[in-house]
């Protein structure tokens, strides 16, 4: 079973999540962040993973701590349910459109944390949301899940539709990358031996 339970605890935040990589979409996500929230949800059902997120963070400072810590537990619980990668794709790539944004993703399950990150976001907010901590999650997933991760913006002109278009990238490149491929199941897909 390709699942993971995550518990962070800092002076920070509090955050639980639960993913099963093979799940069909579903998701129960409640982070204090409304913006975070609706990500996540597309995240789960364009990757189909089953994915709880709960977090009680100190939003009263700002949504940072929690941005960031949920990108980290998030991460974690990638890399722990993928154990050694064996049978895996490991690389997925998709393109998305999302209205008038096009964004390209890719990703490779490679044991090295990475983030490339071209994402042009035109402002600061998308409603309360600082559109600032789209890196810091993205940041702090890439290096904690052990994958190499880019995000390019080919077009796009609205905030809330790059993000968006990001997110659901983000999402289908992960859902090829994860899924075992037929022909090498059972095997590590390194010459290496291991990632």
């Amino acid at each position: 079973m390709r699942q993971a339970e995550i518990e962070r605890r800092t002076g920070e935040t509090e955050i639980r999540i639960r993913l099963d990589l093979d799940g069909s979409g579903k998701s129960d996500i409640h982070t204090g962040v409304g913006f975070l929230d609706h990500m996540l949800t597309l995240l789960a059902r364009h990757g189909r993973f089953d994915l709880a997120v709960a977090c009680k963070g100190d939003t009263w400072v700002d949504d940072h701590h929690s941005v960031e810590d949920i990108g980290i537990a998030l991460g974690e619980a990638f890399d722990r349910a993928l154990g050694d990668k064996r049978g895996t794709s490991r690389y997925g790539s998709a393109m998305l459109p999302m209205d008038e944004a096009l964004i390209l993703t890719a990703v490779d399950l490679s044991g090295r944390g990475f983030l490339s990150f071209d994402l042009r976001i035109p402002t600061e907010k998308v409603g309360t949301f600082d559109t600032e901590l789209v890196r810091e999650f993205f940041e702090a997933f890439a290096r904690n899940a052990r994958c190499t991760l880019h995000l390019k913006q080919l077009e796009g002109l609205n905030s809330h539709h790059i993000i968006e278009g990001a997110f659901k990238s983000a999402a289908r490149s992960l859902r090829a990358a994860v899924a075992i491929d037929p022909a090498a199941a059972g095997e590590i897909p390194s010459t290496k031996g291991v990632l």
